[in-house]
């Protein structure tokens, strides 16, 4: 099945959850679909070398764009990608989805983008080697407006949405065939453990066999080590699992 397909067809019941601890809930997947389908069609076709795994939507990032990490500009012009972002049904008075008139840049994504387009020049070159992913498609504001991640969620709310999510990173593994999966921080890389180790027999067949799993640093602007320098410390990253940064 063909990614796009797949991914709308597994992210499907995601409309059905409900979120009583949260004010708000974005689902770019639903409307920014536009841009997230020529984001797969375009650079999820066919097998990677290398599955990157983030958390989900940053405000100023994938909620405005639907593209993982995806920072306005950097979608814009390097991804050269653009399309339709409607409004969603509710949202928070801080956190407006304002799609690519968004003013604001997400450091993460920024950071993300700008050391691809350093190291392999041209997104074509990129994504023969890479796919990007965040394992939950949905963000979660506060009443106070503050983003939520889901390891923060209530317990009975993450066990309605995490097997969607898990169903989704199992079907993307198996359509693009990684020999490597990077968690990009600590609760990705031991959440795709997790998927992949508890997989049943018929799912893990699906899967390559030699799958291999590393992490690289979150390159959130939370954290002071990426403060002081995220790529050196991805290429530094990639090196220890013997993945050279421009080129695998």
């Amino acid at each position: 099945m063909v990614l796009s397909a797949m991914t709308l067809e597994t992210v499907a019941p995601l409309r059905d959850l409900s979120f009583p601890s949260v004010a708000c809930v974005y689902d770019p997947l639903d409307y920014a679909w536009d841009v997230h389908r020529k984001y797969l069609e375009r650079y999820g076709q066919g097998r990677r070398h290398v599955l990157m795994v983030g958390m989900n939507p940053g405000p100023y990032g994938m909620v405005q764009t639907g593209v993982p990490f995806g920072e306005v500009e950097a979608v814009r012009s390097w991804l050269q990608l653009y399309g339709e972002v409607r409004s969603p049904e509710r949202v928070h008075p801080k956190r407006p989805v304002l799609g690519f008139a968004c003013g604001r840049a997400e450091v993460s994504g920024r950071r993300m983008w700008r050391w691809a387009a350093h190291r392999y020049v041209t997104p074509e070159r990129f994504f023969r080697q890479f796919f990007v992913h965040n394992y939950c498609p949905l963000a979660f504001v506060a009443d106070s407006g503050a983003n939520i991640t889901p390891d923060k969620l209530p317990a009975d709310e993450r066990a309605r949405l995490y097997p969607i999510c898990d169903r989704l990173l199992l079907r993307t593994v198996a359509a693009i065939q990684p020999r490597w999966i990077l968690g990009i921080g600590v609760f990705a890389e031991e959440r795709v453990r997790r998927i992949i180790e508890a997989a049943p027999p018929e799912v893990r067949r699906e899967l390559p066999d030699d799958l291999q799993f590393g992490r690289i640093p979150h390159p959130s602007p939370a954290s002071p080590a990426a403060n002081r320098g995220w790529e050196p410390l991805v290429d530094q990253a990639m090196a220890d699992l013997g993945l050279a940064s421009g080129g695998v």
